[in-house]
């Protein structure tokens, strides 16, 4: 009976943490389509932590990042975005469209911001 009881608690944990991190992407959409990235982004934040143990929905969510920091005018953080999806995930459909927004940005000016700049402290 206590195993019964036990396996249906797991279960049912498992089962809003599925619930509570299609919650959280769903919403990081909508606040998208509504132009409202901050709470897109803090959206994606909260699904990623709920999908740590589910990797393979990592490249959607930084794709959806990357859209939001281009919105923001954040084009260097974009570009870094979309190339950490190519370098990690290369055979995805995220890492597809990931090039795609490059080859875009890049067309629309922002030539050169793949570069990674070093960033040393500041000395006091």
């Amino acid at each position: 009976m206590r195993i019964m009881l036990i396996v249906l608690l797991l279960v049912g944990l498992l089962g809003c943490n599925r619930y509570s991190f299609d919650r959280d992407l769903n919403s990081a959409y909508e606040a998208y389509d509504r132009g409202e990235c901050e709470a897109a982004i803090l959206s994606l934040s909260k699904a990623e932590r709920n999908s740590r143990s589910r990797r393979y929905m990592q490249p959607e969510i930084s794709l959806l990042r990357g859209q939001c920091l281009e919105r923001q005018a954040l084009f260097v953080d974009a570009m870094q975005t979309y190339q950490f999806i190519i370098n990690q995930y290369p055979a995805s459909e995220y890492a597809y469209r990931a090039r795609a927004r490059i080859n875009t940005l890049r067309q629309l000016g922002h030539e050169g911001v793949d570069v990674a700049v070093k960033v040393s402290p500041a000395k006091p």
